[in-house]
Order: structure tokens, then C-alpha cells, then sequence
């Protein structure tokens, strides 16, 4: 480590998590500790979170007490985490229909924090979250990438869409440059050129750690690989957002020389599960949050695939109580050799996402698109692009009652932005966009034929 690196790491973080919130380096040491608790320790310590969080939403939180009271449920009743089962679940049609009714009245709108986000299943949202809330789940975050190799205070580099910071001006950029350290390459303009770029200030400032996409990690690594381009030599890399295939795994460890660690979360509830250095499962975020799967109404068997179902144990400002969050898995029963008690996804099947080529030669992460319009539009309960040829697309769209003109226009001008002013576009207005068959929600596709597909198809196969 770097004397920047430590004085980062030792110095300017510390004071600067200070400032923000001095409870972070607490709340990290104490994440820190708790990482080695036997699993029966963990799992009592879940249920008494449960209960406190149950309690709290039966209070304080009116749709919450509506729907304790219509099928006759009291926090005092529950025993064990098995009785939790007979709760209804929470949708995402819910989360949007009852929005204002999920807030709890302990709270005032202006002391929390709002997230917009597509979810994984292309469903615009939007969720409130406290103070006290961000903070847990990001220390939580911060943990579980130290899993990587990375440690704190040293630079990054991130593969991903409409980099926060660049939304704050001066101040953003100064707390980037301290703080994140990092380096971005924007996800929803990818180019030859752009990756070239990054992949020569990867060479040259050789961040610790590599984050992104799965897939994005994929097209860098494969793009370096095709130009023969300088390699850097992270500790640890980080694949989020996407399902990430043993191909592609094998694609950025052979390019990068290092492992990769496989991360899963959503913007609802932050961190769900990651990766140790033994890359044999994800551990959940049991401090954070409480996971199930759920296989046609019933708790299915360890290692038997169902819906992810979550309840955020941390974020009292909007409870998210055994929502279901529009994603595939499987929970196993079997202890990590790394020692943690923290349970393990055994594997995560759902979120697919397909990449977008434009007319100019620009990648575009599936992810990242559908996040954008989902969220950009309104009046969009649910939204699946489709890229039909390079510059025609095709947007299935549910609607609510706020789409109107306005909506139409703000998707014209989007379509004219991301794709170019060439691009062609209709609209399929729709009651539902199904699942695949499979349970996967294919939120973006695209029939564009791109430079390396067919050797990812034959990697795949």
C-alpha cells in the first residue's frame, strides 16, 4: 500500500466518514466482529431484528397496519423465523400503488433519503430511506468488498452508468477524488475509444479494485485481451447487477489475473449477498437483511431454486417486509470454509440484461438503459426494450395513470439521445411483460449482431 494509500486508509477517510457520520468506523468495526458468529448466533439475532422491525412497521406504518390487522397477525406472535412465512408478500406493484402508506410517520420526508431505480425486473420505483438505515447498510457494503482483496482507502475503478459524483459539482468530484477514489467508465456510452481510454488509465493509475457490471467486466476484459492492451493488476474485482456466467468469470480472471468476486443487491435494500475469497456461494447480508426462497407459495428445500423474497431489517424510514424482489435463486444449508456463520446463496439465477449497439458503434449496458428510461419517463409501471435492428427499437410498455403526452415526449427525446437521432422507435402498451420460462426477467434484448457475441456464445456453450 501506497503512502497515499495509507494516508487515504488511515487519515482522510476516517475524518472524512467523520464529518458525513460519526457512528461509520463504529458501525464497520462492529460488522467486522459479528462476520464469525456461529450461524445460531446469527440467525437469533435476525429474529430479534425481525421482531423490533415487525413491531415498529405495526405501529408506525399504515399500510403495515392494515394488513397485520386484516389477517389477524401481532408482532408478540411470532416464535420463529418459520412463522414468518405466513405473512402475504410485498410486490413491487404494491411498493408503487402504496407508496406514501409505507412511509413511516416517524419520520419527516426531509430528513430521508430517495432512491429512484428500475429494480430488476424493469418496474420504476421509489424508496425512502433513513439516515441511520444508509449508514448500517453501507458499512455492511464496504465489509463485504474487503471479501475482494481490496481494503479500504485505496482506489477503485468502476464500470458503470451515469457516475453519481458528477451530479455534485465541485464538491462531488473533490469527495471522489479523496474519498471514492475512483475512476469511472460510464456504462451507457461505450465505444472502442472510451474503453481504450479507460482501459490505458487502468494501466496507468492502477486501482486495488475493479466493480461493475458482470457483463461490462466481460466486454473490458475481452476488449484488452483482442487489443493486446497494458494490463493492470488489481486485488480484488467486483461483478454486480448481472447474472455472472463461469465464462465470463473465466474471461476477466484470465485477463486481470485475479479472482472475481460475485456481488448481488438491488437499489431497494442495498447489499443482498456476496462472495468471500473462497468463491463458493454468496453470503448473505444477514446483518441487513433477512432472505427466503420461495417455490410456488412454500419455503423451498436448501438448494432448491424459488423466488428471492427479502426483508430489509435496517431501514425503518420505508419496511420492506418479505418483498419480492423479481429475482431466481437458491439457499443452501452448507458452512463456508472461510468460518463465516452468515448463511449462503447458493446460486443466483435470474437478472439477464442484453447490451445495445448503436448506429455509432456505442455499447450500451442493457441494466443501465432500462434503469434510465424507466426511471427518466413518466408514468411507467413497467418497461422491456427490444432493439430490433441497430437503429429501430421497440418499447413494451405497462402504463399507470401518470403516462400522458408528456411521457411520449420525454421517450422521443431519450430515444434521440441514447441511440441517435436516426433511431426509430414504437410502442407496444401492454397489461404484463411475463417472465421467461426459466423465472429470468429479460428486461432489455437486443437481435443486433456485435463484435464478439458469437465468441461469447461459443465461450457460453
Amino acid at each position: 500500500m501506497g503512502l497515499f494509500d495509507l494516508a487515504c486508509r488511515r487519515v482522510i477517510q476516517p475524518l472524512w466518514a467523520r464529518r458525513e457520520s460519526a457512528r461509520a468506523a463504529r458501525l464497520a468495526r462492529e460488522l467486522d466482529r459479528r462476520q464469525f458468529d456461529p450461524p445460531g448466533i446469527v440467525r437469533a439475532r435476525q429474529l430479534a431484528a425481525l421482531r423490533r422491525m415487525l413491531h415498529y412497521a405495526s405501529v408506525t406504518v399504515p399500510f403495515y397496519r392494515q394488513r397485520f390487522a386484516a389477517i389477524g397477525f401481532t408482532p408478540e406472535r411470532l416464535r420463529s423465523l418459520d412463522d414468518f412465512a405466513a405473512l402475504p408478500m410485498l410486490t413491487k406493484s404494491d411498493i408503487r400503488a402504496q407508496a406514501e402508506a409505507l412511509l413511516s410517520t416517524s419520520f419527516h420526508r426531509s430528513a430521508l433519503t430517495r432512491k429512484s431505480t428500475s429494480g430488476s425486473t424493469g418496474v420504476p420505483l421509489v424508496v425512502y430511506l433513513d439516515r441511520a438505515g444508509l449508514e448500517w447498510k453501507r458499512a455492511a457494503t464496504v465489509r463485504s468488498d474487503e471479501w475482494s482483496g481490496w481494503r479500504r482507502g485505496q482506489r477503485a475503478a468502476k464500470v458503470w452508468g451515469n457516475p453519481e459524483f458528477q451530479h455534485h459539482g465541485w464538491r462531488g468530484r473533490l469527495r471522489n477524488w479523496l474519498y471514492e477514489r475512483a475512476i469511472y467508465l460510464d456504462t451507457l456510452r461505450m465505444t472502442p475509444e472510451t474503453i481504450d481510454r479507460f482501459a490505458h488509465a487502468l494501466a496507468r493509475t492502477k486501482p486495488d479494485l475493479i466493480f461493475g457490471h458482470a457483463h461490462s467486466l466481460y466486454l473490458l476484459a475481452d476488449h484488452i485481451r483482442r487489443g493486446g492492451l497494458p494490463v493492470c493488476r488489481p486485488r480484488g474485482i467486483i461483478a454486480t447487477a448481472m447474472v455472472l456466467h463461469d465464462w465470463q468469470r473465466r474471461r476477466i480472471e484470465s485477463v486481470f489475473g485475479c479472482a472475481v468476486t460475485n456481488r448481488y443487491g438491488c437499489e431497494e435494500v442495498s447489499l443482498i449477498a456476496c462472495e468471500c475469497s473462497e468463491h463458493r456461494g454468496m453470503h448473505v447480508n444477514a446483518d441487513s437483511v433477512l432472505v427466503e426462497i420461495v417455490r410456488d407459495g412454500r419455503p423451498a428445500a436448501p438448494g432448491e431454486s424459488g423466488s428471492i423474497v427479502v426483508t430489509d431489517l435496517s431501514n425503518f424510514a420505508m419496511p420492506l417486509i418479505r418483498y419480492q424482489v423479481g429475482d431466481v435463486g437458491a439457499l443452501t444449508e452448507r458452512m463456508c470454509p472461510c468460518g463465516r456463520g452468515l448463511p449462503l446463496l447458493e446460486r443466483l439465477e435470474g437478472r439477464e440484461a442484453d447490451y445495445v449497439v448503436t448506429a455509432a458503434g456505442e455499447l450500451i449496458s442493457g441494466i443501465s438503459l432500462t434503469e434510465n428510461f424507466a426511471v427518466l419517463v413518466p408514468g411507467v409501471a413497467q418497461i422491456q426494450i427490444v432493439q430490433e435492428t441497430v437503429d429501430r427499437f421497440l418499447f413494451r410498455i405497462v402504463r399507470d395513470s401518470g403516462f400522458n403526452a408528456a411521457s411520449e415526449r420525454t421517450l422521443a427525446e431519450l430515444v434521440a439521445e441514447r441511440f441517435g437521432p436516426t433511431a426509430e422507435f414504437r410502442t407496444e402498451f401492454v397489461a404484463a411483460i411475463p417472465p421467461e420460462p426459466s423465472g429470468k426477467y429479460r428486461f432489455c434484448i437486443s437481435h443486433v449482431a456485435r463484435p464478439g457475441r458469437e465468441e461469447e456464445r461459443r465461450a457460453a456453450a
